[in-house]
């Protein structure tokens, strides 16, 4: 079991959930956060006052898969986010020691679905 992180640009998660869907990885946690990387933020205008901003809007996806789900997940999220361009994302991939469905206590690959 594998727990996948991905960090990717807010337009482009609805590519990357149907790329998910289309390789039947339909779990998926999706939060709003803010980050920066190598481009260290943007600078904006409010008021006619130029404001450094070091903190980008991104979007985080936690995916927890059966190892024979963490390729076509890697793959899902590299095309349907990939754009070319500085800011992309990344994705981050760690070992799952367990899973623990709380309804039925059915415990790792099984709990995962």
């Amino acid at each position: 079991m594998k727990y996948i992180i991905a960090v990717i640009q807010p337009d482009r998660l609805e590519e990357v959930l149907d790329r998910l869907n289309e390789n039947e990885i339909h779990l998926v946690t999706v939060t709003s956060v803010l980050g920066r990387g190598r481009q260290k933020g943007i600078a904006e205008v409010y008021r006619s006052h130029k404001e450094a901003g070091s903190l980008l809007r991104k979007v985080k996806l936690e995916i927890a898969v059966n190892d024979t789900f963490v390729k076509p997940a890697i793959e899902a999220i590299m095309a349907g986010a990939r754009t070319g361009s500085v800011g992309d994302g990344k994705i981050f991939v760690t070992d799952l020691h367990d899973c623990i469905r709380i309804r039925t206590g059915e415990t790792g690959n099984e709990a995962i679905g």
